[in-house]
Formats: C-alpha cells, structure tokens, sequence
C-alpha cells in the first residue's frame, strides 16, 4: 500500500487532518488524537496524519507524567485489547490489527510490545513506511533495544534502503557482537549497498550469491569472525583493519568511528580509542553516544594505567592517577550533564556519583530529575532512598524504597537491595518485626544475600 499524501485525501479527511494538527499545536491533544486517529483509520496510508497522531499520544502521556507503576497497571488492564490484537494480526486481518495497535498506542505510546506489534501489523498490511515512522520515534526512547533495530533494519532493507539498513546492522551489531543472525544482516546489507553503488545488480540478477557478488572471502571471514563467542587479538586485530578500510572508503560515517572506538577498547589499546573517539567528536560535535564512549576509553585508559603501575610495586603513582581519573569522570559527568540536560541516564549516573562521594543533597537533585525516566526509575528512586536514609530522614526514605519496591516484580538483585535497605531503615527506627518481615523476603529466595540469613536465624531464637 503506496504512502497518500494530505493532497490526495479525501476532503472531509484533510479537514480533519487541519483540525487535528491546529489542536496539537494548541496543546489539545486528547482532541488532536482523536481527529488523526479517525484520518488513519478511513485513510490507513496516511502517514502524515500518523506522524502527528504519534506526536499528540506522546506529549499527552508525558504531560500526565505517568510512572512506572501506573503504566504497568494500564499495561495489566489492556492486556486483553494487546492479546485479542495479536489474534487478529494471526488470522490475517491485518488492517484491524493496525487499528488496534494504534489504540493500545493511544494509551501507552512507549509501550515496546504495542510498538512492536503495530510495527507487525503495519508491514502486513502493506504499510512498511508507517512501521518505520512509528520505530524510529521509539529508538529515540530506547536507543540501545535491540529488538527495535533489529525491525528498523529489516524494513529498511524491504523498502530498498541499503545504506541505511547498513548502519542500522551496524548498531545492532554493536549490541549484539556474537550474534551469527545479526552479522549475516550486516554482512547482506553491505553486499546490497555494494551493488547498488557500484552497479551490480547485473550479478545479482545473473544468479550470483551474496559471496560471489562480493568477490572477497577475505571480507566474509571479517564479518563471520564478528560472531565469534571469543575473539583472539588476530580476530581483533583482523577487525580493525578492516574497520580502518572502511573508514578510508568512507570518512563521515559516525559509525565506523565508533567501531574502531570499540575495538580498540577492546584490544585494551585505550590510547588509539581515545585518538579516534576524539576525531569522531570533532566530526559529529554534539553525539552523546560518541562522548560517552570517548569518556569511558580515557577511563578504562587510566585504569589501566593505574594497575600496571600497581603491579610495579609503584603505589604512589597508581593511587595519583586514580585520584586523576575520578576527578575527571566526576567533572566529565557533570559536564554532560550539563551539555546534555534532558538525558535522563547521565542524569541518574551523576546523582549516584554525588551520593558515592558524600554530596547527598546535590545527588538528590539529580535522581528526583532522573527518577522521571523508565529506563532508570528503579534504581533512582532506590538511591534516592539511600540520600535521604544518608540526612536521617527515614520516613521519606522508605517512602521511596517502597515505591521502588512497588515497580519491581521478580525477586531480582534490586529487589533484594530494596528490601535489605527497608529492613534496615526498619532496624534503625526500632520496628524489628517488620524489619525481620523483609529480611525473611530474601531469606526465602537467596539465603546467601549479605547477612539476613544470621538476621533471620536470630530472629527465630530469640522467641523461643
């Protein structure tokens, strides 16, 4: 199904199409989704109206601020719509599927299940650029899921976008370094570039493989060395160099900095990552990835200096650059911050480096800011948990603790945390029982966490 532009719409379509985008930019969205969400559903080509329905859902959901636990409770209560949509997309009604999709949508527009499944629902019902539209606007959520990449690329290569698929296996790959699915993807998508740069596609259409095509068994056994589980330094070195060919066949591609960055890191040789990783700054200023790789090759860097001179017997020496190192991922951070203010992460990541180094209530400024993204809520509301148990003030501590608590379902690691700190503060303001109740919670799955099996264990003694 072709993409219809807004001048091809039916008119009774395209005045709603005008209402919908003049409510959005008064900030009446609720009325803006409903006027674009009646457009895509008479018009389901209608791309346009889907980039501004998506627009509208997202600054509504953001403008009711809701938080993890009010998305998993909405997420329990369309649980059903979710499964009786996947039904629909199965038995092959794929427009009905779409529908669906977007109204799971309009109630939870980061939502990576409906995503996906409208992501589906649009490529079956003919509609891969939809798909596209509504996964990039997700990856700008979530950057790093791979899930998300790994359809972006896929459907970059269905609508005959190679470059494009390219990079995005590249990131994939990124993510996934031993994954043999994900090197075939990459490899494919630059044997398609290939072609259609170099006008190949006379092999191709003559029934020549990926890897006749290519000519270049050496290239092959580059990417399949990728999937390795375990990488020599001959594989590592083997990848480099041809990360070094690409980049001279193709300088202003971020990625192949990045890459090389990776590799290099690797390769434990953090001077030549630091070396690329600034030339790829000073060509694409502005990247937060590209910083944050940079910051943490000069890290790794004075690491690693540090316990060489260690090993030396040369204490002195190590414990300087170690106190170098912390003063610059401390002022690093901060400068991200900084440079960078809507980026929840850094955020998060400089709350817990003020609280580690005894700045409570600066770090709580960060965290209650960082505790606003899903990503990292969790873990910001845990040490958010920690400053204030830190100022005494154990009310609003468990406060916190217990709302982390509440988002929180497995018995993981962080609910253990949570719980043992609970316990604690419990201790500490004399309610023994409940403060055995928490402890016996961990007891239950781990008896090896910390101390709680002594806790618990005395706890028994002490009432006989």
């Amino acid at each position: 199904m072709a993409e219809v532009t807004v001048d091809r719409v039916p008119r009774q379509v395209r005045d709603m199409f005008n209402k919908g985008c003049m409510a959005f930019e008064r900030g009446n969205y609720d009325y803006a989704i409903d006027l674009l969400l009646a457009c895509v559903e008479a018009v389901p080509g209608f791309l346009q109206a889907r980039k501004f329905l998506r627009a509208a859902e997202i600054k509504l959901f953001q403008e009711k601020k809701g938080g993890a636990l009010s998305r998993m409770t909405g997420g329990l209560s369309s649980m059903p719509a979710y499964f009786a949509a996947v039904a629909t997309l199965k038995a092959g009604k794929a427009q009905n599927a779409l529908l669906q999709a977007e109204k799971l949508l309009r109630n939870d527009p980061l939502n990576l299940k409906y995503i996906l499944l409208f992501a589906d629902a649009a490529m079956a019902a003919g509609l891969p650029e939809a798909a596209v539209q509504t996964l990039e606007v997700a990856r700008e959520t979530y950057p790093d899921d791979a899930a998300i990449i790994e359809n972006l690329g896929h459907l970059y290569t269905q609508l005959d976008q190679p470059k494009l698929a390219r990079e995005t296996f590249e990131r994939l790959c990124e993510l996934r370094p031993h994954d043999p699915a994900a090197i075939k993807a990459l490899k494919d998508a630059t044997a398609r570039e290939s072609m259609a740069r170099d006008g190949w596609a006379k092999v191709a259409a003559s029934g020549g493989s990926y890897r006749e095509i290519l000519k270049d068994t050496e290239e092959t056994q580059l990417l399949e060395q990728k999937a390795k589980a375990v990488l020599t330094e001959k594989d590592v070195d083997a990848l480099i160099n041809e990360a070094l060919g690409r980049l001279q066949a193709d300088p202003d591609n971020i990625g192949h900095y990045r890459e090389l960055g990776r590799l290099y890191s690797q390769k434990k040789d953090f001077d030549a990552a630091v070396d690329i990783l600034t030339k790829a700054v000073e060509k694409n200023p502005g990247d937060p990835e590209i910083d944050a790789a940079l910051a943490n090759a000069k890290i790794a860097g004075m690491t690693a200096k540090a316990e060489a001179l260690r090993a030396q017997g040369k204490t002195q020496e190590a414990e300087a650059i170690e106190l170098e190192r912390d003063q610059f991922r401390f002022d690093n951070l901060n400068e991200r911050v900084r440079r960078y203010p809507q980026d929840l992460k850094l955020r998060y990541e400089f709350g817990v480096m003020l609280f580690e180094n005894d700045y409570i209530n600066e770090a709580i400024q960060q965290l209650q800011l960082a505790q606003k993204g899903l990503q990292q809520r969790i873990s910001a509301l845990y040490y958010l948990g920690l400053c204030f148990k830190a100022k005494q003030q154990y009310d609003l501590a468990m406060e916190q603790l217990k709302k982390a608590l509440a988002e929180v379902g497995t018995i993981d690691e962080r609910r253990k945390d949570i719980l043992y700190e609970l316990g604690q503060i419990c201790e500490i303001t004399g309610k023994q029982e409940e403060a055995v109740s928490y402890y016996k919670q961990i007891y239950q799955a781990d008896i090896s966490y910390k101390d709680v099996a002594q806790k618990v264990e005395n706890a028994y003694q002490q009432k006989k």
